[in-house]
Order: structure tokens, then sequence, then C-alpha cells
């Protein structure tokens, strides 16, 4: 019998033990979860004035009483970009709310003032604040186009004799990137092509494109804007590679890879692509040879049985490390 007592003590006592393990790490207390919502400290920047292109960044403090999810949101005032900052807790600080200039919806911001608001899910207080940008963030890598200087010496282009043809620069303020994009559209109902433009490493001064030779270092990014109600545009990119230096690109023994993107999205929208990912003719081997491209085309592609296509572009960039953050 005290054999049994004995067992039946060391159980009650690991039981115990057990249950103030758990008590210790069960979760938050429940005041902090439902508790009564108020706020502690108000919505502040740590600077009034931020400068991107110094290296700067910009987070954001306040505090409640409750944990809830929270969205920040940072619109420009000018150009109407967006970037939104999500968590969930309590306190909001430098390791959840920092904004390095970045862009979560075009276009991308400018030298601005910004409106912040941090909202708080099933509450309907929000809280407001303000911070400018004296230089909005640059991106690295090499800028294929942006369209900002007009026609580029050195671009060409071929643009069929369609219907309703607008191959051009427009400035319209409509552009996510600074003032200026690229338009494409029009009506052809034999071909599947509309129109191209040819970026060639010429109109840089070089006789191929100053790029990386590591493929899987390399990224490709553009900007692209799916028209409202004509989901029947293509894209595709041709990266032509002089293989052998010879200053021209031959189809029938060098490389030329591609990318078509079918743009079935409304608004603008960022699309990257590691260099190493495309797929290629094959002509020239099959190895991906950055350092060796001396053209890109973009092709604007469509049915020639779905009417009217129209796809704007802008910034194309090639980046390192990382697809581009903008």
């Amino acid at each position: 019998m005290k054999k049994y007592g004995l067992i039946l003590l060391i159980g009650l006592t690991f039981l115990s033990c057990r249950k103030d393990e758990i008590d210790l790490t069960e979760g938050p207390n429940l005041t902090d979860v439902y508790g009564e919502f108020s706020v502690i400290n108000t919505l502040v920047a740590s600077q009034s004035n931020v400068d991107y292109t110094s290296g700067q960044s910009v987070y954001f403090t306040a505090e409640i009483s409750i944990i809830s999810d929270w969205e920040l949101k940072i619109t420009g005032q000018s150009s109407g970009a967006e970037k939104i900052i999500t968590g969930t807790g309590k306190v909001l600080e430098a390791s959840s709310s920092t904004w390095n200039g970045s862009t979560t919806n075009f276009p991308m911001f400018q030298a601005e003032i910004c409106d912040v608001a941090l909202s708080f899910n099933g509450q309907t207080d929000t809280l407001f604040t303000t911070v400018t940008i004296d230089a909005p963030k640059t991106n690295a890598g090499f800028l294929l186009a942006d369209f900002e200087t007009g026609w580029v010496g050195g671009w060409t282009s071929f643009i069929q004799s369609g219907g309703n043809m607008d191959f051009n620069i427009k400035t319209d303020g409509s552009a996510p990137q600074l003032g200026s994009h690229y338009n494409m559209q029009g009506i052809v109902n034999w071909d599947w092509l509309v129109g191209l433009v040819n970026f060639n490493s010429a109109a840089y001064g070089t006789s191929t494109l100053p790029l990386s030779s590591n493929a899987d270092n390399l990224y490709f990014n553009a900007l692209i804007y799916g028209q409202p109600g004509l989901p029947n545009s293509r894209v595709l990119f041709q990266f032509d590679e002089d293989e052998d230096e010879g200053g021209t690109f031959n189809a029938v023994n060098e490389d030329q890879f591609g990318y078509e993107i079918l743009i079935d999205w409304e608004g603008w929208r960022l699309i990257s692509v590691k260099y190493s990912d495309l797929e290629g003719n094959g002509a020239g081997g099959g190895v991906h040879n950055p350092d060796k491209i001396n053209a890109v085309n973009m092709l604007h592609l469509a049915d020639p049985s779905s009417g009217l296509a129209i796809s704007k572009l802008d910034y194309l960039i090639f980046t390192e490390n990382a697809a581009l953050n903008p």
C-alpha cells in the first residue's frame, strides 16, 4: 500500500511541476488579447525627413493596450504611391516598421510629403502622421530604358500597318516611375506580332551590354501595365547573345533566350526573371552568357482574332544579387 501511495505522490508531483511549466509558456495574458482597446502612445516617425539616396531609412513607433493585427499605409501626396507594412502586436517599433523607401503599389515614390496611417483590425481608431522624402530610393543596376529622355539613338523598331496603331513614348501622368512610359497598341488581324522595339547595345556605346557574366546572379525586371478589359496582350522579351563577338547576332549558331508574359492583370505590375531561368533556341549550345547580349528585343503580341491590344511598359532594368525591389 505504501508503494502505491509513493507512486501516486510522485505522479501528482510530476503533474504539478508540468502544470507550472505549461502556465509559464501558454501565451499572452488574456487581458492583452481580450481587454479594452486604447491608444497608449500615438504614431510617431523616427525622423520627419528622410534621404534614401544617402542610405537613410525611417521607422514608426506606437503602442496600444491589446495585441492586434495592424496595417501601416504610407501614401505619397504627389505620386499616389503606396507602401503597406503589416504586423501583429501591442507595440510598433523599428524591428517591425522600418521603411526603406520601397513601393508596394505603383507608381514609385518621389521627393514628396507622405501621409502615414496606422489602422487596427476590428477597431475604428486610426493614427496619423507624415514624413517627407527629400530624395527617393534609387535602384542599383543597368538601366536599359525608362523613356525619360525620349527615344534614344540606336534603338530601332518595327510597327505593323494595322489599325489604331500607337507605339510612342507617353507623358500623360500614368507612368509608374517619374514621368514617361512606352505605349504599345494596335489591331493586327493577320499576325500575332503587333510591333517591336530593339534596344541595341550600340545605343549604350558598347558592343555588348555591360552586364555580369554570372547568369545565376542577374535579373531582368520591367514594369508592365495591363489595360482594363483587354487581357489579350502578350509581351515577349528576347535576349540576343553575340557569342563570337562578331558585332551581330546570328540565329543559326548563337543563343537567343526569351521570356513571354501574358498580361492578364489590370494596372502596373513588376515582373522579374533570373537570367539563368530563361529558355533559349539552343543554337549556341544553350549556355547563358549575359555579358554577350548585344540586343534586347521587346515584342508586343496578340491573338489576331482578339481585336485591339494595349500594353504599357516602363523601367526596364537589370539587377544583380536579387530582383528589383523598387
